[in-house]
């Protein structure tokens, strides 16, 4: 069995096994190569395909509270910056895919030109996580890969959302990609502070992706 999801909050794992105490946790790094004075941006979500002809997009969630970060009113940033901000008009649900239609975007045209726009919301309004067990997206992403034993497996290059729980997506150094499970059987270490995750992946998923 894989055991216990984590979150990603982006992800939390949800039980700890029985152990003993750990020690206190080394402070949090606000983010990997984040400068004095430069606003970091967190990914919550990319546009994809027009829905409809009124104007509204699906949207590729990369958070776990879409409640919040899409709410009515909410002010988007964007990458390309040009293309924003994006203020949230209408937010519904489609067949468990997120719909938004965005202020400014009347039709289906304009509502193609926004497809593949990363949605961004400054780091300095996210509340910061006291939970030792829980991550933003932004500490995973770049942390290296390695095995129990030590071997480089690569890095995470991003966290993925899905239906049955957040997902590790690892480059490896010949650029294939590994698709792990963000579960504590699989993921036994998260060390933010020292830049890695340590992973045990089932038999025979290594050879899979090589």
């Amino acid at each position: 069995m894989p055991g216990p999801p984590r979150r990603v909050a982006g992800a939390r794992r949800r039980t700890a096994p029985a152990a003993a105490p750990a020690p206190a946790p080394a402070p949090r790094p606000t983010a990997p190569g984040a400068t004095a004075g430069e606003p970091l941006l967190l990914v919550v979500g990319r546009v994809g395909k027009p829905q409809g002809i009124k104007g509204e997009v699906t949207v590729e969630v990369r958070t776990d509270d879409p409640d919040a970060r899409f709410a009515v009113g909410t002010a988007l940033l964007t990458e390309p910056p040009e293309r924003g901000p994006l203020v949230v008009e209408a937010v519904r649900d489609h067949s468990g895919r997120l719909v938004v239609r965005f202020a400014g975007v009347p039709d289906r045209n304009a509502a193609e030109l926004l497809r593949d726009t990363l949605l961004q919301v400054d780091a300095a309004g996210v509340p910061p996580i006291d939970d030792p067990d829980e991550f933003h997206d932004f500490e995973l992403v770049g942390l290296r890969a390695d095995l129990e034993d030590g071997t480089a497996v690569g890095e995470v290059r991003e966290v993925l959302h899905l239906p049955h729980g957040d997902v590790l997506a690892v480059t490896r150094p010949e650029g294939a990609e590994l698709l792990v499970p963000f579960v504590r059987a699989m993921v036994p270490v998260v060390d933010v502070a020292g830049g890695r995750v340590v992973l045990v992946p089932p038999e025979g998923l290594l050879e899979l992706d090589a």
